[in-house]
């Protein structure tokens, strides 16, 4: 609009998005009153102090690294972290922010994300729960299964025992006789029934031959945003080995947590670049998916990292869930995955798939 009568400060003022002016000192230098009420700090105590010590401690560090790289002139959207409102309430914020270097001021448009935040921790702990429960049910029907066995293993040695020559009644005949022949029948149903839960995933999971691309490329249409915000470079190489036949499913949620976590845990100076390559060794498909992020300590997480509700991280982004279904998935379908990575390196998933065909 170029109606010199226009008044600006209306429109700040009467914003229901929180809208605010920082500089480079760290300093709010002027907020609107959507932002002092969903804070509970006036505009004069928010100038008072520093931004950072508005800031939840957790997420102090990040939000700093974060402004100072707006400085440098790297774009800021949708950077989510967490405030505490003057009552003591954590609150989400997502940010989009843009720099006037000329003024050394930044302008941030920030929206309140709670609701959203409280349904993810939700579906988490929906997934963690279901994840023990279904564990815990499988663990408990093996063991009576397996625990059954030793008293029909029994009865049967019993019934080898006994004489049937001594036995002169013919109905008492026929009655060891069937009881013997029902005891081979529970034996036999019990083993099947042993073998077929070692075998369940197998016997469920759907597995067909898939492009590598094609479905990483549906995977990437599910996180575009996410892509574009970060300024991620996704490089892949599928020369070598195009197509595996493995679950289409467990494939796109294999390439959307490995790269939404290089992407997630990028380190703050450099933006992420994930490399993705296919290849064949020793007859076994391999695909490789390396980043350039903050890394991993092999020698403190070599044992756990791809346990369950394993966090390596404070942010509260970690949910502990994500590398966990990646290595089940692999596994379930009888392949392995590996981890090769060094502190501020980068890392290298491996996964090696077993020859489904």
């Amino acid at each position: 609009m170029d109606n010199p009568d226009f008044d600006f400060n209306l429109f700040f003022n009467l914003c229901p998005q929180l809208l605010c002016v920082v500089g480079y000192d760290g300093y709010f230098k002027k907020v609107n009153p959507s932002f002092q009420k969903v804070l509970g700090f006036t505009e004069q105590e928010l100038k008072e102090k520093p931004i950072d010590s508005f800031v939840h401690p957790k997420d102090r560090a990040s939000t700093y690294n974060i402004r100072e790289n707006l400085k440098r002139g790297k774009a800021l959207n949708n950077f989510e972290n967490r405030y505490v409102s003057k009552s003591g309430e954590t609150l989400w914020l997502s940010w989009t922010s843009k720099l006037v270097p000329e003024k050394q001021l930044i302008f941030g448009v920030a929206k309140l994300i709670n609701p959203k935040k409280e349904l993810e921790a939700k579906r988490n702990e929906l997934i963690k729960e279901l994840t023990i429960t279904n564990e815990k049910l499988k663990q408990l029907t093996i063991t009576i299964s397996h625990d059954l066995r030793s008293p029909v293993n029994n009865l049967l040695a019993v019934l080898d025992f006994l004489d049937n020559d001594k036995i002169q009644d013919e109905e008492t005949l026929e009655l060891v006789e069937l009881i013997h022949k029902s005891t081979l029948g529970i034996k036999s149903r019990l083993d099947e029934f042993l073998s077929s839960l070692k075998k369940e995933e197998l016997l469920v999971v759907k597995v067909s031959n898939i492009g590598f691309q094609d479905v990483l490329d549906q995977s990437i249409n599910g996180m575009k945003s996410l892509i574009k915000n970060s300024n991620a470079t996704i490089v892949a190489d599928f020369s070598e080995v195009p197509e595996i036949h493995f679950n289409k499913n467990y494939l796109e949620s294999i390439f959307l947590n490995l790269i939404s976590n290089a992407i997630k845990y990028t380190r703050p100076d450099i933006s992420p670049v994930i490399k993705i390559k296919s290849f064949q060794k020793s007859g076994i498909i391999k695909l490789s998916v390396k980043d350039n992020g903050i890394g991993f300590d092999m020698g403190k997480v070599r044992k756990k990292i791809f346990g369950f509700d394993q966090k390596f991280n404070d942010s509260e982004e970690s949910q502990g869930i994500g590398l966990y279904l990646v290595h089940k998935q692999v596994t379930t379908l009888g392949g392995k995955i590996e981890l090769r990575s060094k502190p501020e390196k980068g890392s290298e998933f491996i996964l090696s798939f077993k020859n489904l065909e």
